[in-house]
């Protein structure tokens, strides 16, 4: 990976020997609310490192122990003229809410776990907050699929990993494909022990039991099932009811797919491909800290990059405002590097 920190990603000449430097900087201190998965810490810890942020960390109770390890093991491996005092780790739930209060001095909290926690968090606190309340992902299989493929993708999506944010909760289909294609996706699902709950439309047709609601994230072998009409109403239907998480098309209709990836405001969108891709690991960003579905900063999953926001830097022979009159402004784009 190349030096994340001080990038010059774009360098202007405002006037004669008067250089702009737009530059890549940390975020400054973040605070980490995280479940209890045995390499969280140390992907967290690694990509806070990396991307020059100080850290302080509260992981799930029932991983204290390995957390307290992890923590030492890590901060004993921080240079001396960095300091061990770069990762914090907190072991009290008690003491969150008063860290939450420390906007003066804690720049971002990433909360990662439930939809309550993250609700929790967001209302104790100033403090702007990275993350993701739901993973309500959804996969329009279109009339034009091909069903073999649809049939790997929707069982993948559904039970790679059923209570990962970005399994498959809703699965939509084509009214074309309401009589041959569903009952095969459905006898599939059934096969390996997933519970379906239909829309209005799929219970009737099929007399199976109707969800309460679509908006809602099962993170289990379950998921709902619903007919649509075409591309646009799956469209509709997902920014109803889905999280802006990642969903996904799988069509062999290019022109139907281009309008499902330009129009699904998701922080993720595929075609023919299954959800379950949407993983800072497999995205190639080495690990992520969390996966955001917040249209400010950072979206989708946040590696590196995610955890650095930009500077200006400004390099001058003397020049002076002077009401404007005394500079003449060039605005030249400069090549990156000199």
């Amino acid at each position: 990976m190349e030096e994340p920190i001080g990038r010059v990603l774009k360098r202007t000449e405002l006037a004669d020997g008067l250089i702009l430097e737009k530059t890549s900087c940390p975020l400054g201190v973040l605070l980490i609310v995280f479940e209890s998965r045995p390499e969280a810490l140390v992907q967290i810890a690694s990509l806070a490192i990396r991307s020059g942020n100080g850290l302080l960390l509260k992981g799930g109770k029932e991983a204290k122990r390995s957390n307290a390890i992890l923590h030492k093991v890590i901060t004993s491996a921080i240079p001396d003229t960095v300091g061990e005092n770069l990762i914090g780790l907190v072991t009290s739930r008690e003491e969150i809410p008063d860290l939450l209060k420390l906007d003066d001095v804690i720049d971002l909290v990433i909360p990662r776990g439930s939809n309550k926690l993250v609700s929790q968090i967001k209302d104790l606190t100033k403090i702007p907050v990275l993350g993701h309340a739901d993973g309500i992902c959804h996969v329009y299989v279109d009339k034009s699929a091909n069903m073999d493929m649809a049939k790997r993708i929707v069982l993948d999506a559904k039970i790679d990993y059923p209570a990962a944010c970005n399994a498959m909760e809703t699965l939509l289909v084509h009214k074309d494909l309401s009589s041959n294609g569903l009952n095969e996706l459905i006898v599939e699902l059934r096969r390996e022990g997933v519970t379906l709950y239909g829309g209005a439309r799929v219970s009737t047709l099929l007399n199976i039991a109707e969800a309460h609601s679509f908006h809602h994230e099962y993170n289990s072998k379950a998921c709902t099932i619903e007919i649509v009409d075409d591309v646009h109403a799956a469209i509709h239907h997902i920014h109803q009811h889905g999280s802006a998480h990642t969903d996904c098309i799988i069509t062999e209709d290019c022109e139907v797919a281009e309008v499902f990836l330009h129009q699904v405001d998701s922080a993720a969108v595929f075609h023919n491909a299954s959800t379950r891709f949407c993983d800072g690991a497999r995205f190639g960003l080495g690990a992520e800290v969390g996966i955001s579905t917040s249209r400010i900063h950072a979206r989708g999953p946040v590696g590196v990059d995610g955890l650095l926001t930009t500077r200006w830097i400004l390099r001058g022979s003397g020049q002076v405002v002077d009401g404007d009159k005394g500079v003449v402004f060039t605005h030249k784009n400069l090549p990156l590097q000199l």
